[in-house]
């Protein structure tokens, strides 16, 4: 007997019990459901809510990977700069040394694997207890969820902190709305945010972005792991070159750093018709329009050097998209099918208002340069008025043409 007979056995002695629910999610998460339609129209596809959720976790595992070997290799390298070997460590060279120094991957195996078990045994042990209680299916949302949330944090925050953000994020931001499909924030980047304003000695600073920084710090051997978007802010001198930013060899959240790695997930996500083009591609120009906005104030000498803004607000605009975390937040999450704009015309409002505000939380918060995430949960509230502004504008526009015609 085969592993989906056995497990179709399994469902259909336990169909109508309580734990009835377990047992479903695991069938139909590993095989197409048996069910079919017997009347009316219906449209027939090979895919379905998690086959959908599978594709954007293949675009994630790339940013996985890497964010497994840049953990180990920040590491390192922050240990090797407390040794006053960093230049020699680094001119080694990415793909004939270090690249290939398996003590990278084994350092950031050992620290990130932990944070995606917790993310997903904690979210998924909620959304089974939900699905039991209430007598309903297993909802598929989590599946992706549970692959963002160990790429948006620190790479040393405690394990309790996190499991604790995640029944926070999957009971308050989207159980209690009535499940998947009806939630209206990011659960995500509720989670995030459920850990920024609780902890935020964990979820800023200096310490928190390379593994083991926080535990030696105060010792003589203390090492840092300052991102470039601090270093912008304290108006400090910034040690990447932009290879560095857009290959993704710097200190931050764990799967944020590498864009290169984001827009090829973007464009497969894009050929799969999985996100919105309109939403990516308007975010960006969103983040540009108000990156030129603050280079013009600081090339008309309106901000003085002195000032706390003056560091972010002199980034060069286009510099804004390879630092910090707006281009994987525009991919990954402010194109959340649910969450965000439904209609065209307002996926482009939103976009842009995301990318907009972004730069300007990152800009005008230098105690805590980032605010996607900030951004997209803002928009998310925003979303449905945006659209019925923008169905309102459709029906006055017909409602006009109707009079001429009927004139």
């Amino acid at each position: 007997m085969g592993m989906k007979e056995s497990l179709h056995k399994l469902k259909m002695k336990y169909e109508g019990k309580k734990m009835a629910p377990a047992f479903n999610a695991l069938h139909t998460f590993l095989y197409a459901p048996n069910e079919t339609t017997h009347s009316g129209g219906h449209i027939r596809a090979v895919d379905d809510l998690k086959r959908t959720m599978n594709t954007v976790i293949i675009a994630l595992i790339p940013c996985l990977l890497f964010g497994i070997f840049n953990a180990g290799y920040q590491h390192y390298y922050a240990v090797a700069e407390v040794a006053g070997t960093a230049a020699e460590y680094k001119a080694v060279g990415f793909f004939d040394g270090n690249f290939w120094n398996w003590d990278n991957f084994a350092m950031g195996a050992w620290t990130v694997l932990p944070l995606v078990v917790v993310s997903y045994g904690v979210g998924l042990l909620v959304e089974f207890i939900f699905a039991v209680i209430k007598g309903h299916e297993v909802e598929e949302g989590y599946l992706v969820t549970g692959m963002l949330v160990p790429l948006i944090v620190p790479i040393d925050i405690p394990l309790w902190m996190l499991a604790v953000a995640v029944i926070f994020g999957v009971v308050i931001g989207k159980e209690v709305f009535g499940g998947t499909g009806m939630n209206i924030l990011n659960p995500a980047l509720t989670i995030r945010a459920f850990l920024f304003f609780a902890y935020p000695t964990w979820m800023s600073g200096d310490k928190v972005w390379v593994h083991q920084a926080v535990d030696m710090a105060g010792q003589p051997d203390a090492i840092s792991g300052e991102t470039i978007l601090g270093s912008y802010a304290q108006n400090s001198t910034v040690a990447y070159d932009y290879w560095d930013m857009f290959a993704g060899f710097i200190p931050g959240s764990v799967g944020e750093t590498s864009k290169l790695l984001i827009i090829f997930g973007a464009a497969f996500l894009i050929f799969s018709k999985i996100a919105s083009w309109r939403i990516i591609l308007s975010a960006v120009a969103g983040a540009l329009v108000m990156g030129l906005i603050f280079n013009g104030v600081v090339d008309a000498g309106w901000i003085d050097s002195s000032s706390k803004f003056y560091g972010l607000m002199s980034v060069p605009f286009w510099q804004h998209l390879i630092i910090g975390s707006i281009l994987f937040g525009a991919v990954f999450m402010a194109t959340d099918p649910v969450t965000g704009s439904q209609t065209n015309k307002g996926k482009y409002i939103y976009g842009f208002l995301i990318g907009f505000i972004s730069i300007m939380i990152r800009v005008f918060n230098p105690a805590y340069p980032e605010g996607v995430f900030l951004a997209i949960l803002l928009m998310n509230v925003f979303a449905p008025t945006i659209d019925h502004y923008v169905v309102q504008g459709n029906v006055k526009k017909r409602m006009k043409r109707l009079k001429l015609k009927t004139a």
